[in-house]
């Protein structure tokens, strides 16, 4: 039978899967695409995707696996055990990963992105892939180590 913090550990691993995947997409393809068009063009299509991304489809993966981390860490230290180290790992590597880099550092260079004149592009829009890019990479890298402790803490509990 399936316990209640094991059935939060695997809809966690289901949403951070969610979540790391788009992020792995966007640092293999999707970014690197739009650095081939035009700086305009790919100025101007990061603006609508940043636009468009905000929808519960993302939403729910995204802040959802952060409230079902945050229940998974209070539960594993109150209840211990095997697997509660490294669920207790997981879910902060998640809150500081995929959800406090994102917050933190790419979510500002959207913003500052969604107020700029497409003229500027071509100074800009280099620069700013280069610094989205690197912090991507360390929300994905952090999103996947937390799948990884988290499905970690699961064998361990079973």
């Amino acid at each position: 039978m399936v316990t209640l913090l094991q059935g939060i550990a695997i809809a966690a691993i289901v949403g951070g899967g969610l979540v790391t995947g788009l992020l792995y997409a966007f640092s293999l393809v999707t970014m690197r695409a739009l650095l081939e068009q035009p700086a305009e063009a790919g100025m101007s299509t990061m603006q609508s995707i940043n636009r468009l991304i905000i929808r519960p489809l993302f939403l729910l993966p995204f802040l959802g696996t952060a409230v079902l981390c945050l229940l998974l860490l209070i539960g594993a230290l109150w209840q211990g055990g095997a697997g509660a180290i490294a669920w207790c790992a997981g879910a902060l590597t998640y809150l500081i990963g995929p959800l406090g880099v994102t917050m933190a550092c790419n979510v500002p260079l959207n913003d500052r992105l969604a107020r700029t004149d497409l003229r500027e592009a071509p100074v800009l829009w280099p620069r700013y892939v280069r610094d989205w890019l690197r912090w991507n990479h360390v929300r994905c890298a952090l999103g996947t180590a937390s799948l990884a402790l988290l499905a970690l803490g699961l064998a361990l509990k079973a």
